[in-house]
């Protein structure tokens, strides 16, 4: 089937822009929202084209991009740099930026200021923050103050080691309810959309059909509203090891190590570049080059 852009509602701001109130009326409408994370101009700017609804600048990037073990190293200059980048090429998607780790869990005072620089010195069009608990103040202070906000809980990566690694939450009856219960107090607080990663598809479900905002599923099953995939791993791209929930939709680290050894082998024999990837100089001007510089090493 053909991937179209959903149409933008009527008197919108900006050029097409999705606008923030349409992800609830897609989950009243059991339309699926497809979210994919991206971290440069040119990543945004294919998945505009591609129709995506909303680009999240995941603080992933700490592992895939700039070569971390986790996370939790992701800086807020680094994370800002990354989501001014992706604004630049996404322009239909909602823009969501990540809050790194460190840059909201001190106090609420220091969430809205950190959310602020991503939405006013970015143009990121909400942040994400991981986890309930103490988040649910932060929530509450971000969106009081105008910044829309996701939440994010199950597997919350800046706080596997407390979880007890990379792996699915919920799957006790106990957990289960608090994972639920966080649920509906990030959605009070304010959340226009919930992340839901390495949940109980049966878990996720009840999540789901219990909020009225949207659910966003990574590892959480087909009945959340829309689903969450990174960049590099739907891609191929990344040589670290994939989580089960991972669907690869292309293979393209082979395709690019392949360009780049013909590039390479291009370069060594001289095979690159040809007659038709140079610039050519009018004959009269190479002539009073090549005497200019005759005259100066003479003269030298």
């Amino acid at each position: 089937m053909t991937t179209r852009p959903r149409k933008p509602a009527p008197n919108t701001p900006g050029p097409g822009k999705l606008p923030l109130p349409e992800l609830e009326d897609l989950k009243r409408r059991g339309e699926k929202i497809a979210m994919v994370t991206a971290y440069d101009a040119p990543s945004g700017r294919l998945a505009d084209a591609a129709g995506v609804d909303i680009v999240l600048v995941g603080d992933s990037a700490a592992m895939v991009v700039l070569g971390y073990d986790s996370t939790v190293p992701a800086t807020m200059d680094e994370m800002l740099m990354l989501t001014r980048a992706v604004t630049r090429g996404a322009h239909r998607p909602l823009v969501v930026a990540d809050m790194p780790f460190g840059s909201f869990q001190i106090s609420d005072e220091e969430a809205l200021a950190n959310a602020i620089r991503f939405v006013k010195d970015a143009g990121a069009d909400g942040v994400k923050l991981e986890g309930g608990g103490s988040s649910i103040s932060r929530v509450r202070a971000l969106v009081g103050a105008g910044v829309p906000v996701m939440g994010h809980i199950g597997l919350t990566p800046q706080s596997a080691t407390m979880l007890g690694g990379f792996k699915a939450q919920g799957r006790s009856a106990e957990k289960a309810r608090a994972l639920l219960a966080d649920a509906r107090e990030l959605e009070s607080a304010g959340c226009f959309a919930l992340v839901l990663e390495a949940v109980p598809a049966p878990v996720a479900k009840r999540i789901t059909s219990t909020l009225s905002i949207p659910t966003i599923g990574i590892g959480a099953g087909a009945d959340c509203d829309g689903q969450v995939l990174v960049w590099h791993d739907l891609l191929g791209l990344y040589d670290g090891h994939a989580p089960r929930f991972v669907k690869q939709y292309a293979n393209l680290a082979p395709e690019i190590i392949a360009a780049l050894r013909r590039y390479v082998d291009d370069v060594r024999s001289g095979a690159f570049p040809e007659t038709k990837h140079t610039y050519a100089m009018p004959d009269e001007e190479l002539a009073v080059f090549s005497e200019g510089v005759e005259h100066a090493h003479r003269d030298g």
